[in-house]
């Protein structure tokens, strides 16, 4: 058995209140070729004081690189003001 490399190690990237914002920073690292995960989100679901926590995974050898593409994610998502945006009605099926 090999020692464990601490470059495979796998590191949180950032904490996230809701899924669906774990979700889309995963799909931005995905796209820029970094792999990425998020943890949490079954905790993160239930209805309590505390709000739910959403980690972001990545790969220690991607941390750099992945810090980049999330200050992008960021900086571009800041300038969204999303209650200005009219998404429409949910389409019946």
């Amino acid at each position: 058995m090999q020692p464990n490399d601490d470059q495979d190690d796998l590191i949180t990237l950032a904490h996230v209140p809701t899924e669906g914002e774990a979700a889309t920073m995963v799909e931005a690292l995905k796209a820029a070729g970094i792999a990425a995960t998020m943890t949490g989100g079954f905790t993160a679901g239930f209805i309590a004081e505390a709000p739910g926590d959403i980690s972001v995974n990545v790969f220690e050898k991607d941390r750099a690189a992945a810090e980049a593409v999330i200050r992008e994610f960021e900086l571009k998502n800041e300038a969204i003001d999303w209650n200005q945006i009219d998404v429409g009605e949910p389409e019946d099926d």
